[in-house]
């Protein structure tokens, strides 16, 4: 069986993650008033976050985590460290393949 990677993931942003591309929550830096009220919606360290959408002009960013949706300012989306998680495509050599 072969394995091939889509890419190596290197750490980034929160506010940098591609639409729909998962990834890990590595570090948060904002502002430690908003620390509780990310960890209370489950945006914490080691948690796996998504964005969903992006606001126009620079706007928040909708984010799950979970089964919970919220909005984020770009700016402190941009404080949190994360790793995006990258899909392994597994390949199977034709004389492996059972018919």
């Amino acid at each position: 069986m072969n394995h091939s990677h889509c890419g190596l993931a290197t750490m980034r942003a929160l506010s940098q993650l591609d639409l729909n591309q998962r990834a890990v929550v590595h570090a948060i830096s904002t502002d430690v008033d908003l620390l509780p009220r990310l960890s209370a919606l489950g945006l914490r360290e080691h948690s796996e976050v998504t964005v969903i959408r992006r606001g126009w002009l620079g706007g928040p960013l909708h984010l799950r985590v979970g089964n919970t949706e919220f909005m984020l300012r770009r700016a402190d989306a941009a404080l949190i460290q994360v790793l995006p998680i990258v899909s392994t495509v597994v390949v199977l050599n034709q004389a492996e393949v059972l018919v």
